[in-house]
Protein backbone atom coordinates (compact mmCIF):
# COMPACT_ATOMS: atom_id res chain seq x y z
CA UNK A 1 0.00 0.00 0.00
CA UNK A 2 1.37 2.69 -1.01
CA UNK A 3 -1.32 5.67 1.19
CA UNK A 4 -4.31 6.10 2.74
CA UNK A 5 -6.22 9.13 2.14
CA UNK A 6 -9.46 10.47 3.53
CA UNK A 7 -11.52 13.84 4.43
CA UNK A 8 -10.90 14.41 8.61
CA UNK A 9 -14.90 14.59 8.36
CA UNK A 10 -16.35 13.02 5.25
CA UNK A 11 -18.27 16.24 3.24
CA UNK A 12 -19.69 14.78 0.12
CA UNK A 13 -20.10 11.43 1.95
CA UNK A 14 -23.12 13.02 4.01
CA UNK A 15 -21.37 14.85 6.64
CA UNK A 16 -20.01 12.41 8.38
CA UNK A 17 -18.39 12.70 11.78
CA UNK A 18 -15.47 9.80 12.02
CA UNK A 19 -15.27 8.02 15.69
CA UNK A 20 -12.67 9.60 17.99
CA UNK A 21 -9.66 7.15 17.65
CA UNK A 22 -10.87 5.92 13.95
CA UNK A 23 -7.52 7.17 12.22
CA UNK A 24 -5.41 5.94 14.55
CA UNK A 25 -6.00 3.14 14.21
CA UNK A 26 -5.85 2.99 10.31
CA UNK A 27 -2.69 4.94 10.52
CA UNK A 28 -1.61 2.27 12.49
CA UNK A 29 -2.09 -0.69 9.97
CA UNK A 30 -1.18 1.98 6.72
CA UNK A 31 1.97 2.49 8.34
CA UNK A 32 2.23 -1.16 9.05
CA UNK A 33 2.28 -2.24 5.43
CA UNK A 34 4.18 0.54 4.26
CA UNK A 35 1.85 3.06 2.97
CA UNK A 36 1.54 7.01 4.38
CA UNK A 37 -1.84 8.65 6.00
CA UNK A 38 -2.89 11.50 4.04
CA UNK A 39 -5.73 13.92 5.76
CA UNK A 40 -7.61 16.04 3.35
CA UNK A 41 -8.57 19.64 4.81
CA UNK A 42 -9.84 21.27 1.67
CA UNK A 43 -13.33 21.38 3.04
CA UNK A 44 -13.18 21.43 7.22
CA UNK A 45 -9.50 23.10 8.19
CA UNK A 46 -9.04 26.49 8.75
CA UNK A 47 -10.95 26.65 11.78
CA UNK A 48 -14.46 25.76 10.38
CA UNK A 49 -14.89 22.50 12.81
CA UNK A 50 -14.23 25.82 15.73
CA UNK A 51 -12.60 23.35 18.73
CA UNK A 52 -9.24 23.15 16.57
CA UNK A 53 -7.86 24.85 13.34
CA UNK A 54 -7.93 21.14 11.81
CA UNK A 55 -10.60 18.64 11.72
CA UNK A 56 -7.89 15.73 12.29
CA UNK A 57 -7.15 17.41 15.79
CA UNK A 58 -10.73 16.15 16.51
CA UNK A 59 -9.18 12.43 16.91
CA UNK A 60 -6.94 13.65 20.08
CA UNK A 61 -3.16 14.86 20.39
CA UNK A 62 -1.64 11.44 19.80
CA UNK A 63 -2.60 11.75 16.15
CA UNK A 64 -0.72 13.86 13.53
CA UNK A 65 -1.22 12.27 9.62
CA UNK A 66 1.86 11.88 7.43
CA UNK A 67 0.64 14.31 4.77
CA UNK A 68 -2.40 17.28 4.82
CA UNK A 69 -3.69 18.80 1.92
CA UNK A 70 -5.19 21.52 2.10
CA UNK A 71 -7.06 24.43 -0.58
CA UNK A 72 -9.93 26.39 -1.18
CA UNK A 73 -10.37 28.01 2.29
CA UNK A 74 -6.40 29.01 2.09
CA UNK A 75 -7.39 31.98 -0.54
CA UNK A 76 -11.01 32.67 0.28
CA UNK A 77 -11.98 32.69 -2.96
CA UNK A 78 -8.82 33.39 -4.99
CA UNK A 79 -7.51 29.99 -6.31
CA UNK A 80 -4.95 28.18 -4.03
CA UNK A 81 -4.22 24.89 -2.69
CA UNK A 82 -1.28 23.51 -0.01
CA UNK A 83 0.30 20.16 0.57
CA UNK A 84 1.98 20.02 4.23
CA UNK A 85 4.46 16.82 5.35
CA UNK A 86 6.62 15.76 7.84
CA UNK A 87 10.30 16.91 7.28
CA UNK A 88 11.39 12.69 6.56
CA UNK A 89 9.08 12.17 3.49
CA UNK A 90 9.79 15.49 2.01
CA UNK A 91 13.54 14.52 2.51
CA UNK A 92 12.87 11.16 0.89
CA UNK A 93 11.08 12.64 -1.81
CA UNK A 94 14.11 15.11 -2.58
CA UNK A 95 16.73 12.25 -2.15
CA UNK A 96 14.70 10.41 -4.93
CA UNK A 97 16.28 12.70 -7.76
CA UNK A 98 12.11 13.91 -9.00
CA UNK A 99 11.73 17.65 -9.70
CA UNK A 100 8.76 18.76 -8.81
CA UNK A 101 8.11 21.64 -11.36
CA UNK A 102 4.21 24.09 -10.79
CA UNK A 103 4.32 26.89 -12.57
CA UNK A 104 2.47 29.06 -9.87
CA UNK A 105 4.21 27.91 -6.90
CA UNK A 106 5.33 30.15 -4.65
CA UNK A 107 3.61 32.98 -6.50
CA UNK A 108 4.12 35.89 -3.86
CA UNK A 109 0.45 37.58 -4.79
CA UNK A 110 -1.08 34.38 -3.48
CA UNK A 111 1.16 34.25 -0.87
CA UNK A 112 0.19 37.33 0.49
CA UNK A 113 -3.71 36.54 -0.12
CA UNK A 114 -3.10 33.48 1.89
CA UNK A 115 -1.09 35.09 4.64
CA UNK A 116 -4.00 37.71 4.84
CA UNK A 117 -6.66 35.08 5.60
CA UNK A 118 -4.58 33.77 8.08
CA UNK A 119 -4.38 37.25 9.61
CA UNK A 120 -8.27 37.97 9.73
CA UNK A 121 -9.20 34.17 10.87
CA UNK A 122 -7.00 35.18 13.93
CA UNK A 123 -7.91 38.38 14.10
CA UNK A 124 -10.89 37.94 14.09
CA UNK A 125 -11.49 34.80 16.02
CA UNK A 126 -13.45 33.02 12.92
CA UNK A 127 -13.11 29.61 15.08
CA UNK A 128 -14.56 31.08 18.01
CA UNK A 129 -17.42 32.26 16.06
CA UNK A 130 -17.49 29.07 14.20
CA UNK A 131 -17.84 27.14 17.97
CA UNK A 132 -20.72 29.47 18.97
CA UNK A 133 -22.23 30.12 15.53
CA UNK A 134 -22.32 26.59 15.03
CA UNK A 135 -23.98 25.59 18.48
CA UNK A 136 -26.38 27.88 18.11
CA UNK A 137 -27.28 26.42 14.80
CA UNK A 138 -27.30 23.01 15.78
CA UNK A 139 -29.85 23.47 18.59
CA UNK A 140 -32.23 25.29 16.29
CA UNK A 141 -32.37 22.28 13.82
CA UNK A 142 -32.35 20.05 16.62
CA UNK A 143 -35.45 21.77 17.50
CA UNK A 144 -36.90 21.05 13.93
CA UNK A 145 -36.12 17.90 14.22
CA UNK A 146 -38.39 17.20 17.30
CA UNK A 147 -40.59 19.11 15.03
CA UNK A 148 -40.22 17.39 11.43
CA UNK A 149 -40.99 13.84 10.89
CA UNK A 150 -38.22 14.47 7.69
CA UNK A 151 -35.26 15.04 9.81
CA UNK A 152 -34.12 12.06 10.76
CA UNK A 153 -30.43 13.05 12.19
CA UNK A 154 -29.06 16.30 12.75
CA UNK A 155 -24.84 16.04 13.29
CA UNK A 156 -21.48 18.03 12.67
CA UNK A 157 -18.93 20.15 14.53
CA UNK A 158 -18.62 23.86 14.42
CA UNK A 159 -19.67 25.21 11.02
CA UNK A 160 -20.01 21.94 9.44
CA UNK A 161 -22.79 20.18 10.17
CA UNK A 162 -25.75 17.42 8.19
CA UNK A 163 -29.22 17.24 8.41
CA UNK A 164 -30.06 14.22 7.31
CA UNK A 165 -33.65 13.61 5.71
CA UNK A 166 -35.23 10.68 5.63
CA UNK A 167 -39.25 8.89 4.67
CA UNK A 168 -39.15 6.48 7.42
CA UNK A 169 -36.72 6.80 10.75
CA UNK A 170 -36.67 2.97 11.32
CA UNK A 171 -35.74 1.65 7.55
CA UNK A 172 -33.84 4.97 7.53
CA UNK A 173 -35.01 5.35 3.67
CA UNK A 174 -33.41 8.54 2.35
CA UNK A 175 -36.06 11.12 1.53
CA UNK A 176 -33.90 12.28 -1.87
CA UNK A 177 -37.05 14.32 -3.79
CA UNK A 178 -37.79 15.29 -0.55
CA UNK A 179 -33.96 17.11 0.24
CA UNK A 180 -34.13 18.70 -3.53
CA UNK A 181 -37.45 20.35 -3.26
CA UNK A 182 -35.87 22.07 -0.14
CA UNK A 183 -32.98 23.05 -1.83
CA UNK A 184 -35.25 24.54 -4.48
CA UNK A 185 -37.99 26.60 -2.39
CA UNK A 186 -34.51 28.11 -0.71
CA UNK A 187 -32.96 28.75 -3.59
CA UNK A 188 -36.22 30.61 -4.51
CA UNK A 189 -35.58 32.64 -1.28
CA UNK A 190 -32.03 33.68 -2.14
CA UNK A 191 -30.53 30.85 0.15
CA UNK A 192 -28.01 28.58 -1.43
CA UNK A 193 -27.85 25.00 -0.20
CA UNK A 194 -27.08 21.43 -1.15
CA UNK A 195 -27.32 18.27 -1.05
CA UNK A 196 -24.66 15.52 0.41
CA UNK A 197 -24.50 11.70 0.62
CA UNK A 198 -24.85 8.86 -1.40
CA UNK A 199 -28.99 9.39 -1.83
CA UNK A 200 -27.92 13.60 -1.95
CA UNK A 201 -31.08 13.53 1.09
CA UNK A 202 -28.62 15.08 3.72
CA UNK A 203 -28.87 19.07 3.79
CA UNK A 204 -24.91 20.61 3.63
CA UNK A 205 -24.05 23.54 5.94
CA UNK A 206 -20.73 24.95 5.47
CA UNK A 207 -21.69 28.62 5.64
CA UNK A 208 -18.60 31.32 5.23
CA UNK A 209 -16.72 31.65 8.48
CA UNK A 210 -18.27 34.68 9.31
CA UNK A 211 -21.72 33.55 9.46
CA UNK A 212 -23.82 34.89 12.05
CA UNK A 213 -26.31 33.79 14.58
CA UNK A 214 -28.97 36.12 12.42
CA UNK A 215 -28.01 34.15 9.63
CA UNK A 216 -28.82 30.98 11.19
CA UNK A 217 -32.13 31.80 12.54
CA UNK A 218 -33.19 32.95 9.48
CA UNK A 219 -32.60 30.12 7.26
CA UNK A 220 -34.09 28.20 9.70
CA UNK A 221 -37.10 29.51 10.02
CA UNK A 222 -37.32 29.68 6.33
CA UNK A 223 -37.13 25.97 6.51
CA UNK A 224 -39.06 25.36 8.79
CA UNK A 225 -41.46 27.27 6.74
CA UNK A 226 -41.07 24.41 3.72
CA UNK A 227 -41.00 21.94 6.23
CA UNK A 228 -44.43 22.88 7.60
CA UNK A 229 -46.18 23.32 3.34
CA UNK A 230 -44.86 20.16 2.12
CA UNK A 231 -45.78 18.07 5.00
CA UNK A 232 -49.34 19.66 4.85
CA UNK A 233 -49.43 18.50 1.16
CA UNK A 234 -48.03 15.44 1.36
CA UNK A 235 -49.44 13.98 4.98
CA UNK A 236 -45.95 12.93 6.17
CA UNK A 237 -47.00 13.53 9.94
CA UNK A 238 -49.35 10.95 11.19
CA UNK A 239 -50.86 10.77 14.80
CA UNK A 240 -48.89 7.39 15.75
CA UNK A 241 -45.74 9.46 15.02
CA UNK A 242 -44.91 7.74 12.21
CA UNK A 243 -44.00 8.85 8.34
CA UNK A 244 -46.06 7.70 5.44
CA UNK A 245 -44.78 7.56 2.05
CA UNK A 246 -44.96 10.86 -0.01
CA UNK A 247 -46.42 10.85 -3.47
CA UNK A 248 -46.04 13.42 -6.35
CA UNK A 249 -43.16 14.96 -4.30
CA UNK A 250 -41.64 15.51 -8.34
CA UNK A 251 -43.97 17.91 -9.23
CA UNK A 252 -44.62 19.53 -5.40
CA UNK A 253 -41.24 20.51 -6.37
CA UNK A 254 -42.28 23.40 -8.58
CA UNK A 255 -45.42 24.28 -6.97
CA UNK A 256 -45.43 27.79 -6.40
CA UNK A 257 -42.36 28.17 -8.07
CA UNK A 258 -41.19 31.00 -10.19
CA UNK A 259 -39.18 28.41 -12.86
CA UNK A 260 -40.27 28.30 -16.21
CA UNK A 261 -42.24 25.27 -17.74
CA UNK A 262 -41.52 24.25 -20.98
CA UNK A 263 -43.47 25.51 -23.89
CA UNK A 264 -46.83 23.94 -23.92
CA UNK A 265 -46.29 22.66 -27.43
CA UNK A 266 -43.67 20.33 -26.83
CA UNK A 267 -44.81 16.84 -27.91
CA UNK A 268 -46.15 14.69 -25.06
CA UNK A 269 -43.96 10.94 -24.70
CA UNK A 270 -45.03 8.02 -22.45
CA UNK A 271 -43.17 7.39 -18.97
CA UNK A 272 -40.45 5.44 -20.98
CA UNK A 273 -39.66 8.01 -23.53
CA UNK A 274 -38.89 5.53 -25.85
CA UNK A 275 -39.44 7.51 -28.87
CA UNK A 276 -36.91 10.83 -30.07
CA UNK A 277 -38.86 14.11 -29.70
CA UNK A 278 -39.68 15.81 -32.95
CA UNK A 279 -39.22 19.19 -31.67
CA UNK A 280 -38.51 20.39 -35.34
CA UNK A 281 -41.76 22.74 -34.53
CA UNK A 282 -40.93 24.17 -31.67
CA UNK A 283 -36.91 24.68 -31.50
CA UNK A 284 -36.26 28.35 -31.32
CA UNK A 285 -34.13 30.37 -33.58
CA UNK A 286 -30.33 29.89 -32.93
CA UNK A 287 -29.83 33.50 -32.72
CA UNK A 288 -31.12 33.83 -29.43
CA UNK A 289 -28.70 31.25 -27.91
CA UNK A 290 -31.36 29.42 -26.46
CA UNK A 291 -31.08 26.31 -28.85
CA UNK A 292 -28.61 24.11 -26.28
CA UNK A 293 -30.75 24.43 -23.66
CA UNK A 294 -34.39 23.96 -24.95
CA UNK A 295 -33.41 20.89 -26.33
CA UNK A 296 -31.92 19.80 -23.17
CA UNK A 297 -29.21 17.85 -24.93
CA UNK A 298 -26.18 20.13 -23.41
CA UNK A 299 -27.45 19.35 -19.21
CA UNK A 300 -28.84 15.93 -19.85
CA UNK A 301 -32.48 17.11 -18.83
CA UNK A 302 -35.55 15.31 -19.13
CA UNK A 303 -38.32 15.97 -21.21
CA UNK A 304 -42.05 17.28 -19.88
CA UNK A 305 -44.28 14.62 -18.46
CA UNK A 306 -47.81 13.56 -19.59
CA UNK A 307 -49.24 16.12 -16.55
CA UNK A 308 -47.00 18.82 -17.55
CA UNK A 309 -44.50 19.21 -14.38
CA UNK A 310 -40.83 19.01 -15.16
CA UNK A 311 -39.32 16.05 -13.18
CA UNK A 312 -37.67 17.03 -10.10
CA UNK A 313 -34.76 14.72 -11.55
CA UNK A 314 -34.03 16.63 -14.33
CA UNK A 315 -33.05 19.68 -13.00
CA UNK A 316 -29.90 18.48 -11.00
CA UNK A 317 -27.55 20.75 -13.49
CA UNK A 318 -29.04 23.84 -12.14
CA UNK A 319 -28.31 23.06 -8.12
CA UNK A 320 -26.85 25.72 -5.46
CA UNK A 321 -23.52 24.31 -4.20
CA UNK A 322 -22.65 26.68 -1.16
CA UNK A 323 -25.04 28.44 1.64
CA UNK A 324 -25.25 32.18 1.37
Amino acid sequence: MAAFIAESMQSCGGQIIPPHGYFQKVAQYVHNVGGVFIADEVQVGFGRVGKHFWAFQLQGEDFVPDIVTMGKPIGNGHPMSCVVTTKEIAEAFEASGLEYFNTFGGNPVSCAIGLAVLNVIEEEDLCGNATRVGNYLMDLLREQQAKHELIGDVRGVGLFIGVDLVKDHMKRTPAKAEAQHIIYRLKEQNILLSADGPHRNVLKFKPPMCFTTENAKFVVEKIDEILSDLERKTSVRVPNGESNPMENVESLALQGSKRKIAPTDVPKVGNRCTKELDTSKTLPNKENGDDCHFNRTACGQRPVTTNGTVPLRSLRHDLPTSLF
